[in-house]
């Protein structure tokens, strides 16, 4: 099948469209993928996404027209992959769409969790079947719902002999630890770390006044100086001592939470860059925290995808903190970083389509295996 793959993550950027040829079945199933790019979100856009991420501006109104509007810029965007890889629609099979994380409560009661984007609308304005919502039945089997990327990473990424976890940097941080093929003592396990980018993007626009959305090639951190103290606070939070399985987003990293950093900061003289710097250093301390109380073994390497595999000082932390393991990006190992979660949801919008689980319960706490997401028809061809 020739599959879409759509992605927008907690930053909120815009939406990663892949174009991915798969076939066969697990383990042996087999991808290429044929074109990758990212559709900016309109600043209007972004801004509507983040007011519905926080509940004293997510009204149900703006929350329904978000969710039209979503479904929409995700079908464009959708067109405009298949217009750049040479194809027309009537080539294509089939398109996996996350949808836009506004809420995600994995411990709540009921369990819950909201992704927006009209799966009709993409349906309608393409012709071509969508399955979506892939969070929902693993939550209702007991799981967290995340990260779902995993299922994806122990195809794709699982080696002979070396001890891997394979670390996604998006707006939220995960890690897929990978245990060789070869070593049966040894359990997959995935979780989700904490912030990824999600504090990063936020600090660059205050230190800015707006004008950039994320730190850049990580020049505003390279220019600051980490403040230990405040560093060690933030380390804190419970969530990082918190076992898996677990999975986090704006719900915990809200933009009033990264205000109460920015206040706090510049209460102790910090300099717009010093916060930046510090909060990329949560990033990679947290996760190196993770990989010390939680996995079952130390990596020997350590795969990185996302958006923050480009950021180079974020990565020359990561090097020095993940030591003795070796940071390797994915794209060394045949998978492009950026492009990695659009291509997981292709591939596990493929399994939806032939009726196979998606999930892993080691990874989301499920209590079972299950097939994941809804399925929108086409329009008849």
């Amino acid at each position: 099948m020739v599959v879409v793959g759509l992605m927008s993550g907690t930053s909120a950027d815009g939406t990663d469209v892949a174009i991915v040829h798969v076939e066969g079945r697990p383990p042996r199933l087999r991808w290429r993928l044929i074109h990758f790019h990212t559709v900016p979100h309109p600043p209007e856009v972004r801004e509507a996404i983040l007011a519905a991420t926080r509940p004293e501006t997510g009204r149900v109104d703006a929350l329904c027209r978000l969710h039209a509007l979503l479904g929409e810029q995700f079908a464009r965007a959708a067109l405009e992959g298949i217009r750049r890889a040479g194809y027309t629609p009537d080539r294509v099979d089939l398109i996996g769409s996350h949808g836009q994380t506004v809420w995600h409560a994995p411990e709540a009661d009921p369990p819950a969790t909201l992704q927006l984007g009209n799966s009709a609308i993409i349906a309608e304005r393409t012709g071509i079947p969508v399955v979506s919502d892939f969070r929902s039945r693993d939550m209702a089997a007991g799981g967290q719902g995340a990260p779902l990327v995993a299922y994806v990473d122990v195809l794709l990424l699982r080696d002979e002999t070396r001890v891997r976890a394979a670390q996604n940097i998006g707006g939220i941080a995960n890690v897929t630890f990978l245990p060789p093929t070869t070593r049966e003592d040894l359990p997959i396990l995935a979780f989700d770390t904490g912030p990824g980018n999600v504090l990063i993007d936020d600090m660059a626009r205050r230190a800015t006044g707006g004008r950039r959305t994320f730190d850049k090639d990580g020049q505003l951190a390279r220019r600051g100086r980490v403040h230990r103290g405040l560093l060690e606070d933030l380390l804190r939070d419970p969530y990082y001592r918190q076992p898996p399985p677990k999975s986090t987003g704006r719900e915990l990293f809200t933009v009033a939470y990264a205000a109460s950093i920015w206040e706090r900061g510049r209460r102790l003289g910090l300099s717009p860059e010093d916060l930046v710097a510090t909060v990329t250093a949560l990033t990679a301390h947290s996760i190196a925290r993770a990989y010390r109380d939680f996995l079952p073994e130390y990596p020997q390497e350590v795969i990185l995808s996302g958006g923050g595999a480009y950021n180079p000082t974020l990565v020359s932390m990561l090097r020095e903190v993940l030591a003795p393991a070796r940071v390797r990006l994915s794209d060394e190992v045949g998978l492009p970083a950026d492009a990695k979660e659009a291509i997981a949801f292709a591939i596990l919008a493929y399994e939806t389509w032939h009726g196979r689980p998606g999930n892993l319960p080691e990874a989301t706490g499920a209590h079972h295996r299950v097939v994941l997401g809804s399925i929108t028809p086409g329009r008849s061809r």
